[in-house]
């Protein structure tokens, strides 16, 4: 059977008509031949969303957005197909967030822990993500703060860099370079008298050598004294210092109670140092024994008998 060309023609318009509408129809987010289970939800903004835009759960892809209708009251019905095998439970979010830094957005799904899943054609939470703009107001407040400092800094930068200032510059400047160059001259002169007299500090040095070298060959000697020092201490720690102690302690005890004694009337030595009556009876005694000797000298033939050949003098 001879198929005309007419035939060929028409055949071939359909398909082409048929290919466009399911390519029309997909581009809008509708897939004629799929299961996808289709899920709602009402946002008051939808600023950035467009139909065939992602529908992604953790950033993976899981559907799209495949209408949108203006609700009466202003309000903006969202419909997504999901592919039907993967589950969303019943309290899951769906949220209107940011994609890009130009303003893009795509539905995130926030899946919930509720353990029944949302059929067919439920109507999900709905959430608006602050955009780009609201996310970098913070930033921005900052970014103003530091600029405002900075303008403050430049422009006390630019009081201080002034004609008067710079010249003051210059004149420090100079002043320490001739600061430098007079230190610069001082080293030099120093340089040259520590030349000069290096043979005398070569002998201070030699000199300082042997008196450290004396100093340990004393060091030997105090070591000894000290060591003798020690032992003579242990032998005084040693010895009966004690028993010592104590007998001179009696001995002052022993010298006070005859000191006392001597100061009480009740002995002799008490009562010529104390009684007046006594010290004159021997003063008297005394007087009477210088007159005697004193007589005695001057007669002694009143007390002496005598003669040479045996008689007697009357």
């Amino acid at each position: 059977m001879k198929i005309s060309n007419e035939t060929k023609i028409g055949a071939l318009t359909v398909i082409t008509i048929a290919i466009l509408i399911l390519g029309y129809s997909f581009l809008k987010g509708n897939d004629v031949f799929s299961s996808d289970n289709k899920y709602y939800a009402v946002y008051n903004s939808v600023e950035g969303l467009s139909v065939s835009k992602p529908v992604m759960v953790n950033g993976f892809p899981i559907g799209r957005v495949s209408n949108m209708t203006l609700l009466a009251d202003g309000r903006t019905l969202a419909e997504f197909k999901v592919q039907s095998k993967y589950s969303v439970p019943k309290n899951t979010i769906a949220q209107l967030a940011s994609t890009d830094l130009l303003g893009g957005k795509a539905i995130v799904f926030k899946l919930g822990d509720s353990k029944q899943e949302a059929a067919n054609k439920d109507t999900l939470s709905a959430y608006v993500q602050g955009g780009l703009a609201e996310s970098l107001q913070p930033v921005q407040k900052k970014a103003e703060a530091i600029i405002a400092k900075m303008d403050s800094i430049l422009t006390s930068v630019n009081n201080i860099m002034n004609p008067k200032f710079q010249k003051n510059v210059d004149r420090s400047f100079t002043s320490i370079a001739n600061s430098l160059q007079s230190l610069e001259g001082t080293t030099q002169k120093v340089d040259a008298l520590v030349g000069k007299q290096s043979v005398h500090i070569d002998h201070i040095m030699a000199n300082v050598e042997d008196i450290t070298t004396n100093l340990k060959t004393t060091n030997k000697y105090l070591t000894g004294t000290l060591s003798n020092f020690n032992k003579v201490s242990d032998d005084i720690a040693k010895s009966n210092l004690k028993q010592t102690l104590d007998n001179a302690g009696k001995a002052m005890a022993d010298l006070q109670a005859t000191i006392a004694k001597m100061n009480s009337k009740d002995g002799s030595l008490g009562l010529l140092l104390n009684d007046k009556q006594v010290y004159n009876n021997l003063a008297n005694s005394t007087n009477s024994l210088n007159e005697l000797l004193k007589d005695l000298k001057a007669n002694p033939k009143r007390y002496v008998h005598f003669s040479v050949f045996g008689g007697k003098d009357k």
